[in-house]
């Protein structure tokens, strides 16, 4: 039934719940996992020099290579109980969460997003939006919340 599934990564405990519901869809639809994470910047763009800068994009960066680690992780223990393998592709881009993942479901034809939820409710909701929630609104392709 799908061919590409989007899963966008923070490393989060929701993301990682949403990692395996990506999992074991993609291993019943023989479909194949992009790993996506954003590295967004866009907080710390008032830092007073570059090299503050600098050293938060490769915190950042480093988060994403430990999140993917963890998804690998998780591919080998899903092909060693189901004997079936996934096929992972791992991308960073760097840019909006929201636009980031738009971008890719379209440049990439995916057919479903499988994305976990911070669950953040009331007036902080309200003031930050969610990720997940804009997706749902603006994705042509369906998405799957994992909460």
């Amino acid at each position: 039934m799908y061919n590409k599934i989007l899963l966008p990564t923070d490393g989060s405990k929701p993301a990682l719940k949403a990692a395996k519901h990506a999992m074991w869809t993609a291993g019943q639809s023989d479909a194949e996992i992009i790993a996506l994470h954003v590295i967004d910047m866009s907080s710390f763009a008032g830092l007073p020099t570059r090299e503050s800068e600098k050293n938060i994009k490769e915190m950042l960066v480093n988060e994403g290579k430990k999140a993917f680690d963890e998804i690998v992780d998780m591919s080998v223990k899903c092909r060693q109980d189901s004997g079936k393998e996934i096929k992972i592709a791992f991308v960073t881009r760097e840019g909006s969460p929201i636009d980031t993942i738009l971008k890719v479901i379209e440049d990439q034809g995916v057919d479903l997003v499988v994305m976990g939820t911070s669950g953040k409710h009331g007036m902080e909701r309200f003031l930050l939006g969610s990720v997940a929630e804009n997706v749902v609104r603006s994705s042509k392709s369906p998405v799957l919340v994992v909460r």
